[in-house]
């Protein structure tokens, strides 16, 4: 057999699982959209996944279906969710959060799945590399988990009289972010600082983490990503004002929203990975193997500094944060 009718017969043997689940369900093929956030929140994320879908020749409605759950910052709800969608045989699944992607995986391990993870992919178990995912399994990237050590660098550049920062981070991802928060604590102690971190997963948590900033005597704080203060951002913004406190924030929509900082992915950058997870999702269910397909990674980070904020808590910003800011909004 010579060598490239041997690779179509591999690429075929490999496809052959899609395409007898395909045959197992109602056609077209449907795809499970799982996301711990809110569906407004979420709204731009999931245009630009059916963008990248249509690139592959799949249109929603047309000749694929997706079955969406959001659990609304309910992490709790995201095995139920997870459950309903592997009762339902889709052909693949979409995890817009590790929390759903792990709430997938323990639902169906034999269900392929794309997700994204702000962190490090590979620490979550599901996959074997960034280049070579493995299995049934690949994800893209934002890389917000892991900007936590920057964000405190930034805040310290703003505040320098600061003896004590605070960190909010979500507790019931506290497992699999444990090294980002590691790393912010190294930070913290090279610089001479002390650092709390809070752990929040409500809203009410978030409400009492603010409570408690003058009582832990904070000068400064710094707000972690994902979905819970994704979806919390104007609570966020509202209570830093409130309590006077100086944060920085992982979007650059929270600076806008009257957050005083932000670093993190580029909403360019952003958006591109969740476009190639729309792609990912295409290109499986016509064949590909996950674990065939590498992790893309955001590569640009955007730092945006709110003028009016600085003003209103009566900071003076260095010139050398001016010169670095990507984006200052006045």
């Amino acid at each position: 057999m010579r060598r490239r009718e041997f690779i179509a017969g591999v690429g075929s043997a490999a496809a052959w699982p899609l395409v007898a689940r395909a045959q197992q369900r109602q056609t077209p093929p449907v795809i499970g959209y799982i996301d711990a956030g809110s569906a407004e929140a979420s709204a731009d994320a999931v245009a630009v996944f059916r963008e990248g879908l249509s690139e592959t020749g799949f249109v929603e409605g047309r000749n694929v279906t997706i079955e969406f759950r959001f659990a609304q910052s309910r992490i709790d709800r995201l095995p139920e969710f997870a459950a309903d969608l592997a009762r339902r045989k889709v052909a693949i699944i979409a995890a817009l959060n590790v929390q759903a992607a792990l709430a997938a995986r323990a639902a169906d391990p034999t269900i392929p799945m794309v997700f994204h993870y702000g962190g490090d992919p590979a620490a979550t178990r599901l996959i074997a590399s960034l280049n070579q995912p493995g299995g049934n399994v690949t994800a893209v990237n934002s890389m917000n988990n892991g900007l936590l050590a920057k964000r405190l660098e930034l805040l310290h550049e703003m505040v320098p009289r600061a003896e004590r920062f605070a960190a909010l981070v979500n507790s019931a991802s506290a497992d699999i972010e444990s090294e980002p928060v590691t790393e912010l604590q190294a930070a913290a102690s090279a610089l001479g600082r002390q650092l709390e971190v809070l752990s929040v997963s409500t809203n009410r948590d978030i409400d009492s983490a603010f409570a408690s900033l003058t009582q832990k005597q904070a000068d400064a704080l710094i707000i972690g990503s994902g979905p819970l203060f994704r979806d919390r951002r104007v609570q966020l913004v509202t209570l830093a004002s409130r309590y006077g406190v100086p944060a920085i924030y992982a979007y650059r929509a929270d600076a806008a929203a009257g957050g005083l900082m932000s670093y993190g992915a580029n909403l360019s950058g952003m958006y591109s990975v969740i476009r190639t997870m729309g792609i990912y999702v295409g290109r499986i269910l016509k064949g590909e193997r996950a674990g065939d397909l590498p992790v893309q990674r955001a590569t640009k980070f955007d730092f945006v500094i709110n003028l009016k904020t600085a003003k209103a808590l009566g900071l003076t910003i260095p010139p050398n944060l001016l010169a670095l800011a990507d984006e200052v909004i006045e």
